[in-house]
């Protein structure tokens, strides 16, 4: 037996063992050079920590600390590691401008940065630390690719500088006070490193990281700034090492029925819109078969939580309340309590220990916030391959609406005419070319969601191929297939059709009858979006439609 406990052979071992002496002796000048132990690369397990650390943005700033901690924690356990980056862009940051388009492409080009890099390395072992939007898929994809020992760290969540709403009934959102400049100002400004306070994509994916098994148990929602983060991530870095001696690989936690487990808690949540794009790509990466009828199999599952967008509610109530043990144990029911987690126990284990602290925030299911799910998947002549809304952001009086389009293809112009007092209540706005191949990039719409809620427009509705941010509420349907470059029929919609949004009967109805569609599809030419020499050429070419994940393949 090895030092430490180690059995088996290590992919590590080819540094030192392989059957060139000469490559042997090449490979240990070159990390000793970088500062290792090469007599300790022989018996400790070399992990690697694949970091989306960034000075720009609140919701990666301080990951550096907390990659400094599972250092720590993987070499008190016995093993070595090595630190490398990964971009980490913005939605906020990118919202509104050109550089919204680039930000859903750096979703599989951070995937395939740590599945090449760690494939091309020796490493035995995996830790991804992550804060942010697309970040958290990209890094639960590459996971899924390699198929080694590996664990999660989020973040964790922020916290905004204003944190109560005008009426404790509605959500911590910007549009609670549209008409105090001081406070609308505080509700965008970060206090604190962590991402963003809301069930946007971030905290959508933290919490579903647990549900998947892929992270320590109730890790997900500790925020980024407390003591308790710092103590996860040395935590972390002790178990990879574990899992290295325990032969426990990530498809054993990346199985059919924890993807249903994952959609079902997507319901639970209140979960971003962009779950339904890469929940498919990280059961691409996996090898799982999925598709959007997994969503529509969950249609009956609650909205458990009431968190901003959707409710009074930030992710930091949740944590208090237990965090997202809390909310497997109350929604039980639903899952399949059998599933591997990282501690190499089934999921069961870990809902026994947990504790609901206040049941206000976490509810029992007979108290859900709301009946149905929180994603909807639509069809109808308007998405005869789905469209997404989340119901769970929409009012009651809007779950049924219908209106006149009004049609755009590009938001800038959207939202130059809503803040021109050109759309009225009760329109549909419609948002085209603007899906995964069209704009390319599937930009988030949230500046024209914004525009709409702070304008007063609440009983105007949105329809696009592009996509939404999880701070999006309202009645917004967006992934609309085919989309408009793919000659969808939202391409073929002219101002003034009757559009009509039925979500508890899953439908979405352009009134326009088919030999009226053919012949405007008969003299449809595409409108091309101008693309510059560079990355998103590529893109194009090979990005599949948003219904089946936007991925690159």
């Amino acid at each position: 037996m090895r030092e430490n406990g180690m059995t088996n052979p290590k992919r590590s071992d080819i540094i030192s063992n392989s059957a060139s002496p000469m490559m042997n002796i090449f490979r240990k000048g070159l990390l000793h050079g970088a500062g290792f132990n090469t007599d300790k690369l022989q018996t400790r397990p070399l992990i690697a920590i694949a970091n989306s650390h960034t000075e720009l943005t609140t919701g990666h700033s301080h990951l550096d600390r907390l990659a400094a901690k599972v250092h720590d924690g993987i070499l008190a356990a016995g093993g070595e590691c090595a630190e490398f980056n990964v971009p980490a862009p913005c939605d906020g940051v990118a919202m509104a401008h050109d550089g919204m388009r680039f930000v859903l492409a750096q979703r599989d080009q951070i995937a395939d940065m740590v599945e090449t890099h760690v494939r091309s390395q020796p490493y035995d072992g995996l830790v991804v630390i992550a804060g942010c939007d697309k970040i958290n898929p990209a890094m639960l994809m590459a996971i899924a690719r390699l198929d080694i020992p590996a664990l999660y760290l989020s973040g964790g969540p922020g916290q905004m500088d204003i944190r109560n709403t005008a009426n404790p009934k509605q959500s911590i959102d910007h549009g609670d006070y549209h008409d105090d400049l001081f406070h609308l100002s505080k509700t965008a400004t970060c206090a604190t490193c962590g991402a963003c306070e809301i069930m946007g994509t971030a905290n959508t994916f933290q919490c579903l990281a647990e549900a998947f098994g892929i992270c320590l148990p109730g890790t997900s929602n500790i925020p980024g700034w407390h003591a308790d983060k710092l103590d996860a991530a040395r935590r972390t870095g002790e178990r990879i090492v574990e899992m290295v001696k325990e032969g426990l690989n990530s498809r054993q936690m990346f199985t059919p029925a924890a993807f249903r487990n994952a959609v079902n808690m997507a319901m639970a949540i209140g979960a971003s819109t962009n779950t339904a794009l890469h929940l498919p790509a990280i059961a691409h990466a996996a090898e799982v078969p999925f598709s959007m009828v997994d969503f529509e199999a969950a249609r009956d599952v609650p909205t458990l939580l009431a968190i901003s967008p959707n409710g009074p509610f930030g992710v930091q109530d949740l944590w208090a309340a237990g965090g997202m043990p809390a909310v497997l144990k109350q929604m039980e029911r639903y899952l399949d309590t059998g599933c591997m987690t990282v501690t190499g126990k089934p999921l069961k284990v870990s809902i026994d220990a947990a504790q609901v602290i206040d049941s206000t925030v976490i509810p029992p299911v007979e108290k859900a916030f709301r009946a149905m799910g929180a994603i909807t998947v639509l069809r109808g002549n308007l998405a005869p391959d789905t469209a997404i809304i989340k119901q769970a952001g929409v009012s009651e009086d809007m779950l049924q609406c219908k209106g006149p389009a009004v049609c755009f293809n590009a938001e800038e112009d959207a939202m130059g005419a809503i803040g021109a007092g050109k759309i009225k209540q009760g329109d549909v706005v419609v948002l085209r070319y603007l899906g995964p191949r069209g704009a390319p990039g599937m930009p988030e719409m949230l500046g024209a969601t914004m525009a709409l809620k702070m304008t007063g427009l609440k009983n105007a509705a949105l329809v696009t191929d592009g996509r939404f941010s999880g701070a999006t509420s309202g009645p917004c349907v967006g992934h609309v297939c085919p989309e408009a470059s793919a000659g969808g029929p939202i391409a073929l919609i002219e101002d003034g059709d009757i559009i009509e949004i039925d979500i508890p009967n899953r439908d979405l109805t352009l009134h326009v009858d088919d030999a009226t569609l053919a012949r405007r599809k008969a003299a449809w030419t595409p409108y091309e979006r101008a693309v510059p020499h560079g990355y998103m050429r590529t893109y194009r070419k090979h990005v599949r439609p948003a219904c089946e994940g936007a991925i690159i393949d």
